[in-house]
């Protein structure tokens, strides 16, 4: 029935999410989700330049990086992804996905992300360790870092500030900008306040 699987993904997701009343979120996932799943590359992938050309306006895509778990999500990148796909992406963060490896567990902060990112993407999803305990310091630090973007897109002279040094940790908290250093201090800080009233409450 259809040329090719892009176009068929394009149809039935369009089919979808107009019998649903085109919601204001439906970012279905595409077979090639992340730079390296793409041949030959994100801008050149036949594929992906169907999926941009045939999905409704309103749809978002799911992409999670240069690779299924990305160390580090750049502008560049995203950029080279929404011009393919004629929309800003919603990435799907496997930062701290242990699902793959449950012998692992992720307990570091946010990081790896370029300052200014948000105004990039339409959305994130962070997937998180299959544990819920073991979650604390990822959202935690995911929100410190999602309030320092919002104080980037407030100022938009901070915004997109593109250094190799802010994917790391050499930017402090003085000046506005994400520290992951910092974000885990404050978030171990808060972590051991709940685990010291978990621990006064009856019956534990």
């Amino acid at each position: 029935v259809f040329p090719s699987l892009a176009q068929a993904q394009a149809s039935v997701a369009n089919e979808v999410y107009q019998e649903l009343g085109q919601p204001s979120i439906f970012p279905p996932c595409p077979t090639e989700y992340c730079s390296s799943l793409c041949s030959p590359s994100p801008s050149q992938s036949c594929y992906l330049q169907t999926i941009g050309q045939e999905l409704l306006p309103g749809i978002g895509v799911i992409w999670t990086g240069p690779k299924v778990v990305s160390q580090e999500l750049s502008a560049v990148l995203l950029e080279e992804v929404e011009a393919v796909l004629r929309r800003r992406p919603v990435i799907w963060d496997n930062l701290y996905a242990n699902d793959y490896d449950c012998r692992r567990v992720f307990l570091g902060p946010y990081m790896g992300r370029a300052p200014g990112l948000m105004s990039r993407l339409q959305g994130l999803l962070l997937n998180p360790n299959c544990e819920l305990q073991a979650n604390f310091i990822p959202i935690h630090t995911l929100g410190t870092w999602f309030q320092s973007e919002l104080g980037s897109c407030a100022h938009p002279d901070h915004a997109g500030m593109e250094a190799v040094e802010a994917l790391g940790d050499s930017q402090g908290a003085e000046d506005g900008s994400y520290s992951p250093q910092k974000a885990l201090e404050l978030a171990l800080q808060d972590w051991v306040a709940e685990i010291n009233q978990q621990a006064l409450e009856p019956g534990r």
